[in-house]
């Protein structure tokens, strides 16, 4: 907080959490009743709704979802969205469990949430996280519909991440990845930045991703077939797999989603139980996988120009000042991969006005660019490019709008981040800089409200 002139006492109550809700229920499944235990943290309420995603994991606990908590609401500060910041988790293994008792357990979870008021869409809206997804919403939202019949409008609102027929939103499931890739294109184009090595493009950069989930997967994806990057290794829990040529990403997937594991891929070299893929040299590391992945054992052999941070806290505190002394950018977690958090704000407005994205302006866009290409014609005496018309008429479909809003959140973002670091430069990273910035607005709006 040294960079923050706060009035006293208001850095301690931005750094609590409001409120931590435990919540222990049963449901009987295989002839017996099974325990579970979950928790939802609120971590500020200086705007409303609050907005965090919910994981299933073994490992869930407490104080590792009020540091989520906190880190949405800096995240939705930092990119400008109207939320506070939540977080919820459940302690389960879901891999233990049929999708039938999944199910079950989901709803009795929905059930105890909604009793304590912590899901609703002017309240606090859930998310998937890890080992969550779009059925998972489904479910939440269906139950909490049933047990609000008198708010059934604008139930749908209540959960992010749901299916298309639930009321989802195009481009919602690869909001992270693209996010990514807009990040690291703002940072290229910014003249004020090292670039890589000067360079302002991924044509034929090298890449590294650890962690080939929905989040690597994307950025990948993305990286390697629209700006041209070369993904030379992704990295899994059980080894990596690598070709200097790049990998496709694609082609990786489908053999992941057939065997479980990356490992073994007819188009690349395997390394099995090797940990040390993100130790290789190249242009560009992705940490997309979980907490910690970079620390002080393993930051010294990192080799990329640019550091990425796809997953959430993939860099200890001690790892991150290593990797800056010897030189290395990072561009912190906070902005990188607040895409998710940015396209699930699109949802909750879609499901609240009751419109899908373009519906009421895609024709008239259509109808006027036709009329400008018909006018080019007349005036040049040719005919507009065959290759470029379909394009050019194409009024813009949701997918489209969804991802114009997201880049230029992303960009805007980065600008007010680069801004900030320019005309405060004793901030000294990227990270610092977005923090500042983050914790400032929510400073604002505490003031504002006589907080």
């Amino acid at each position: 907080m040294s960079f923050l002139d706060l009035p006293e006492g208001l850095a301690e109550r931005i750094i609590q959490c409001n409120s931590t809700y435990t919540v222990r229920f049963g449901v009987r499944l295989r002839g017996r009743m099974h325990s579970f235990i979950g928790w939802r943290s609120v971590h500020s309420e200086h705007c409303e709704p609050v907005k965090g995603g919910i994981r299933y994991a073994a490992n869930a606990e407490a104080e590792e979802v009020e540091a989520l908590a906190a880190l949405m609401t800096l995240k939705c500060s930092l990119v400008d969205v109207p939320f506070g910041g939540s977080k919820g988790a459940l302690k389960i293994d879901p891999r233990e469990w049929t999708p039938q008792e999944l199910e079950r357990i989901t709803r009795r979870f929905t059930q105890e949430l909604n009793k304590r008021g912590l899901i609703g869409p002017g309240v606090n809206v859930p998310a998937p996280d890890i080992g969550t997804g779009e059925r998972e919403m489904a479910w939440m939202m269906d139950e909490f519909r049933r047990a609000n019949p008198t708010d059934v409008i604008n139930a749908r609102a209540c959960v992010t991440g749901k299916p298309l027929s639930k009321g989802g939103i195009a481009g919602r499931t690869e909001a992270t990845g693209r996010g990514v890739q807009f990040a690291i294109q703002s940072y290229l184009r910014d003249a004020r930045t090292r670039g890589l090595n000067g360079r302002r493009d991924l044509r034929d950069a090298s890449v590294i991703v650890q962690g080939f989930g929905n989040v690597g997967y994307h950025a990948a994806k993305f990286l390697s077939e629209e700006d041209g990057g070369r993904v030379i290794i992704v990295t899994e829990r059980d080894g990596y797999v690598a070709n200097p040529a790049g990998l496709s990403i694609q082609a990786l997937k489908q053999h992941q989603l057939k065997t479980g594991s990356v490992l073994g891929f007819p188009g690349a070299q395997s390394f099995a139980a090797d940990m040390t893929g993100i130790e290789q040299s190249c242009d560009v590391l992705i940490p997309a996988a979980m907490e910690n992945a970079i620390n002080s054992g393993n930051a010294g052999g990192i080799k990329a120009h640019l550091v990425v941070e796809a997953a959430n806290g993939p860099i200890t505190f001690e790892a991150d000042k290593a990797l800056r002394c010897r030189g290395i950018t990072i561009l912190p977690d906070l902005y990188v991969n607040a895409g998710g958090v940015v396209v699930s704000y699109f949802e909750w407005v879609k499901n609240l006005t009751h419109i899908p994205f373009g519906l009421m302006e895609r024709r008239r866009r259509e109808r006027r660019n036709l009329a400008i290409a018909t006018a080019l014609e007349r005036m040049t005496g040719q005919e507009f490019p065959a290759d470029m018309r379909g394009e050019f008429l194409e009024g813009g479909g949701e997918l489209d709008l969804v991802r114009s809003g997201l880049e230029d959140v992303m960009r805007s973002t980065w600008s007010r981040i680069s801004n900030l670091l320019e005309d405060q430069p004793e901030l000294g990273d990227y990270r610092t800089a977005a923090y500042v910035a983050s914790i400032r607005q929510v400073a604002d709006a505490y003031e504002a409200i006589g907080i």
